[in-house]
């Protein structure tokens, strides 16, 4: 084992992951506070299509991708005739992957959010002739700060995760699409275990700081949380 061969899947991971997290976390808000204001008829069912990549196989999603981004599709063939390459076995393919699955996580995590925030406050906001965007802006965001992070956490936690969707869409081509996952499982198929433990470790323990970042953050809430408590009574 070599260091050539252990670090470009945890390269490829980390970058992967870093940016496939701004994406979900930019799309997860938006739409989390656009569905927690809205009332329409067939809400419902639009959430459920929301969430349904958290509890479909991954193979699903990755099929589902293929499908929608190949080259027999119109989003496909518009994306090479624009950029003169083919999204499926790209960098980027791996990037929408992780987007896809982890965005049911980022989604809850900011409804929930958005839904603690105390209403009252943002209508004083718009009282004081506040628009929309300035109450998100000034009042929303800031009181659900503690969910942004958490959500950001979670979208590169399970964005550094994705094995199934990523090695349909994306491939396992060593240097440019093979992430942690697809790295493993080629290791393990051809009997190298050394690798395969070692690319193992490199993503538990990436994983676990992350998730350890997020119990920090939420301890650190409920401490400010009851402090202003204890001053108020």
């Amino acid at each position: 084992m070599t260091w050539y061969d252990f670090w470009p899947p945890v390269r490829i991971s980390l970058q992967v992951a870093a940016l496939s997290s701004v994406i979900v976390l930019i799309l997860g808000t938006a739409a989390a506070w656009w569905m927690a204001r809205k009332r329409f008829k067939g809400k419902i069912v639009l959430e459920t299509a929301l969430m349904l990549p958290l509890v479909l196989p991954p193979t699903v999603v990755g099929f589902l991708l293929l499908v929608m981004l190949g080259r027999k599709s119109w989003i496909g063939q518009a994306v090479e005739w624009l950029f003169d390459a083919p999204v499926i076995f790209s960098w980027w393919a791996a990037v929408i992957a992780a987007v896809v699955v982890s965005f049911p996580l980022v989604y809850q995590t900011m409804k929930n959010g958005f839904a603690a925030v105390d209403p009252e406050l943002e209508n004083a906001g718009r009282a004081s002739g506040a628009n929309e965007w300035q109450v998100f802006r000034y009042i929303t965001l800031p009181l659900a700060v503690h969910s942004v992070g958490t959500a950001f956490i979670l979208g590169f936690a399970r964005g550094l995760g994705e094995f199934g969707a990523t090695l349909m869409i994306a491939g396992n081509i060593p240097g440019k699409t093979q992430t942690i996952p697809t790295a493993i499982y080629v290791a393990v198929d051809a009997g190298n275990t050394p690798m395969a433990w070692a690319w193992t470790a490199a993503i538990v323990a990436i994983s676990f700081l992350m998730l350890l970042l997020t119990g920090r953050r939420g301890r650190a809430e409920d401490t400010r949380a009851g402090a202003k408590s204890r001053k108020q009574e």
